[in-house]
């Protein structure tokens, strides 16, 4: 029997697989960007606003939680704030580093709902830049944003959350 033919179909198979596979992460970013699915908000910085609705009011709670295994406590002053769509809101933001070591944070936000991402706009914002801290270490951050008077009128209150991340071993790497 000459198995030549099924094995070119399936070694094709294979590579079209590993392909589509590697491609998944890139096509999953450029899916989200066009949906505004997975809450991931733009981590450029915005420009102020040009008008405020005063006629309007949409609540922005705030969580953090750091990575498994990372040093780093960060909560912000207020649990929530509630903001006229357009008006910049600044909310304070502490970070510790709880280890004995000198570590460096970053901060990476999400946003939910999903639909809320791409109307929520930061103008300084801690997750920019990476964070270098030293052992035992204090600081204090300001977050400075505004929601879109475009957001929609069905969402009336969003989840900015920010999930933080020892990338100390990275920075290090990069650097050699």
């Amino acid at each position: 029997m000459n198995h030549a033919p099924l094995l070119k179909k399936l070694l094709i198979t294979c590579l079209l697989m590993f392909a589509f596979a590697f491609a998944m992460v890139p096509l999953y970013d450029v899916f989200c960007d066009v949906t505004g699915l997975n809450g991931k908000p733009s981590l450029e910085k915005a420009s102020a606003s040009e008008s405020i609705n005063t006629q309007r009011q949409v609540d922005v709670s705030f969580t953090t939680h750091a990575q498994s295994g990372a040093p780093f406590k960060v909560q912000s002053e207020q649990y929530s704030v509630a903001v006229q769509p357009g008006a910049m809101r600044e909310v304070k933001f502490s970070a510790k580093n709880t280890s004995n070591e000198d570590k460096v944070m970053q901060a990476i936000p999400s946003v939910s709902p999903g639909k809320a991402a791409k109307y929520l706009h930061k103008i300084a914002c801690f997750c920019f830049d990476q964070q270098p801290m030293k052992a035992g270490e204090e600081m204090e951050f300001t977050l400075l944003f505004y929601v879109d008077t475009e957001l929609p009128d069905d969402v009336e209150e969003l989840t900015l959350s920010y999930t933080v991340f020892d990338i100390s071993g990275h920075v290090v790497a990069k650097n050699d």
